[in-house]
């Protein structure tokens, strides 16, 4: 009998044993995954920041405005950007290839549109039919204050570029505003103003859509002309103050 229960006991002990086992193996076993969790997102390198151009962080779409003109700039929807590139090509073709003033076609259009006007109105009375609903057209005041406020604002940051530029200041500023005058000036000296801004119109409804599907190899091209830009520039200005240094020695 005693050896019977003492069986018995053995068993159990032998059970409490097997369980507390599991139990912590299965606990070990967690642990470890948690470990291996853990030191895998360790391991995982952060993402390096990717150069865009002119250290643009948003997309293009919302850097020209997230809005219609953007749509139109980007192509988004084909038919109003064909639609507006048509008119503005028809429009250049008529005063530049035609030789149409733009104060005749303005007259023409306006005659045209008042004589059928004038004739639908008066002949709506004989065929019983209504007359055209012209619609009244008040320019509110609060428009023209806010586009004046905004012309002020950009011709005083204008002025103001102008001004750091005249004082001798900065350096690259002064160099920039040299640049972009003397590549005005020559593209001037090629085309005609009408045709210039037309060529100024097509770039725009050309290099952003070309730019959005082209943007990695671009920003790539762009990063190392860049580089390689802020590499001449500091040579350059360090040959202007040598030579402004010896000037003054002199």
């Amino acid at each position: 009998m005693a050896d019977h229960i003492e069986s018995k006991m053995e068993e159990i002990a032998d059970k409490i044993s097997e369980t507390f086992h599991r139990k912590s193996s299965s606990s070990s076993s967690s642990s470890d995954s948690d470990d291996d969790k853990r030191s895998h997102r360790h391991k995982v390198p952060l993402k390096a920041k990717v150069y865009r151009l002119f250290g643009r962080e948003k997309p293009l779409h919302q850097v020209l405005g997230a809005g219609k003109s953007a749509d139109i700039l980007l192509w988004r929807n084909k038919r109003v950007s064909g639609g507006v590139l048509g008119g503005v090509t028809a429009l250049w073709f008529l005063f530049e290839v035609i030789d149409y003033h733009l104060i005749t076609l303005i007259c023409h259009i306006l005659i045209l549109s008042l004589s059928i006007l004038f004739l639908w109105s008066n002949a709506s009375n004989f065929i019983n039919n209504s007359p055209p609903n012209i619609p009244e057209v008040v320019i509110p005041e609060k428009c023209l204050l806010k586009a004046a406020s905004c012309l002020t604002v950009e011709i005083n940051r204008a002025v103001d570029v102008v001004r750091t530029v005249a004082t001798g200041k900065d350096l690259k500023t002064f160099l920039g505003a040299v640049a972009g005058l003397w590549f005005v000036s020559v593209l001037g000296s090629c085309f005609n103003f009408l045709t210039l801004v037309y060529v100024v119109f097509l770039l725009l409804y050309t290099v952003p859509v070309s730019y959005e599907k082209y943007e990695d190899k671009v920003d790539a091209y762009a990063e190392k002309a860049i580089i390689e830009m802020k590499k001449q520039y500091v040579l350059l200005e360090k040959k202007v103050m040598a030579n402004i240094n010896k000037e003054k020695k002199n």
